[in-house]
């Protein structure tokens, strides 16, 4: 199923898509969470973009890091039932990971601050983003 059938068909059924969308989250936020990322931000962006229900951003301390947690979020991610495409694992300074509603960027500690994606999305002004909880 494609990325726009899949939207489509949960504002057809919204409690079920917010529902599968916010299991989805937690599974991401428990797989960063084990794997030991740091500095975790989450920012909501269910009616901001239609992109994805929220972003996560977070980093690891080394390529080897970044890649691992990469690979094994993924490998989560389809064992429950989902897809996930990554990019940017070969050199593991930046790995996206899109699994449709979840969209995570992780960093190594330079290449984040040099892109400073928070900024972009106003993390820190009221209702816009806040730091995850471990």
């Amino acid at each position: 199923m494609t990325k726009s059938k899949s939207k489509a068909l949960k504002s057809a059924t919204s409690k079920e898509g917010k529902a599968e969308s916010d299991a989805l989250y937690a599974l991401v936020m428990k797989s960063l969470d084990d794997d030991q990322a740091q500095d975790i931000v989450a920012i909501p962006l269910e009616g901001k973009s239609n992109i994805a229900d929220h972003m996560v951003i977070a980093e690891g301390r080394s390529t080897r890091q970044v890649a691992s947690m990469a690979q094994k979020l993924a490998e989560r991610v389809k064992q429950a039932g989902g897809e996930a495409r990554i990019e940017g694992l070969a050199n593991a300074d930046w790995v996206l990971i899109d699994t449709g509603d979840v969209i995570v960027h992780l960093f190594r500690p330079e290449v984040r601050s040099f892109y400073n994606l928070e900024r972009m999305w106003a993390v820190g002004e009221e209702g816009e983003a806040e730091p995850a909880e471990a």
